[in-house]
């Protein structure tokens, strides 16, 4: 049967992506951020899935305010990269994996989880930033990926326990294929990050850091935080953190009451006005 045997957790901020794009890893200012993700990449190279399944939320390039789904699985075959204003990234085309698509959306809303099913999405910095701080710069990613949008960015969005709960119902899912797939589960976006008002610009550190150990070793509390917490001490984008709780949810159920085993750690600020929040953790 398929398995789950990590989970990522990365920020996606976009000016990494244009940071890798423009060649400008070298620079000082984002020297730092990229050494974050060495062990990563070869984390990643040493423990190659058949199947990436990656939590992230579109920033009205495939969803606008006409469509707003909470959460939408990539079935496709392939899915381009979208033209987010100045031209799409320039990284390979994302190959899906339809067969293994579909059967998660089947179980999960067989499970009374309500999905969109999505057979043409475009996907943007959301889902492609955190491929390249993971993989570099390729001719292809290393296999193929399911793409999983959460809506994060027009209220009402899901709750932490929504997501939590999700996760496990994935896990379920992945656990139910019939073919013998080693799947990663990723959660994306955050960390503390405020883009408007007057509070642009916000970080907080010590926020951060008490969500990342938490994340770790007590997710199930975690997932009972409110939105207004999230909004108040992280920022108002710091709501993209529910995402990382689906990721989480769908480690193996010994880990919903004691800690997984944590294969790299990393948090630094600022990138662009964004603190950068990275874990792997791994299912022994």
């Amino acid at each position: 049967m398929a398995r789950i045997t990590a989970s990522v957790y990365t920020s996606h901020v976009p000016a990494i992506g244009a940071a890798l794009d423009l060649g400008k890893t070298g620079e000082p200012y984002w020297q730092k951020v990229f050494a974050g993700y060495e062990f990563s990449r070869q984390w990643l190279k040493d423990n190659t899935p058949d199947v990436i399944f990656l939590v992230y939320n579109d920033h009205a390039n495939a969803f606008s305010l006409e469509l707003i789904p909470t959460f939408a699985i990539g079935c496709a075959a392939e899915f381009a990269i979208a033209d987010e204003g100045w031209g799409p990234r320039p990284v390979p085309v994302v190959k899906g994996h339809p067969e293994l698509a579909a059967h998660i959306a089947q179980s999960v809303i067989q499970d009374d989880f309500d999905l969109t099913i999505v057979n043409h999405i475009p996907v943007d910095h959301g889902l492609t930033v955190p491929l390249s701080l993971m993989c570099g710069q390729p001719a292809a990613w290393p296999c193929p990926v399911i793409p999983f949008a959460v809506n994060v960015v027009q209220y009402p969005v899901p709750s932490g326990r929504r997501c939590y709960n999700l996760g496990r119902a994935i896990r379920k899912a992945v656990a139910s294929y019939d073919q013998p797939l080693k799947v990663q589960i990723w959660g994306t976006g955050g960390m503390s990050h405020q883009l408007q008002g007057p509070r642009a610009g916000l970080i907080n550190r010590e926020w951060d850091n008490a969500f990342l150990d938490q994340l770790i070793a007590d997710p199930a509390t975690l997932a009972q935080k409110p939105h207004i917490d999230y909004v108040r001490e992280a920022g108002s984008e710091g709501i993209e953190l529910v995402m990382w709780l689906i990721a989480r949810g769908a480690m193996s159920e010994e880990f919903e009451k004691r800690a997984p085993r944590v294969a790299h750690r990393f948090y630094h600020v600022p990138a662009s006005n964004t603190a950068v929040g990275h874990l792997i953790l791994e299912n022994t």
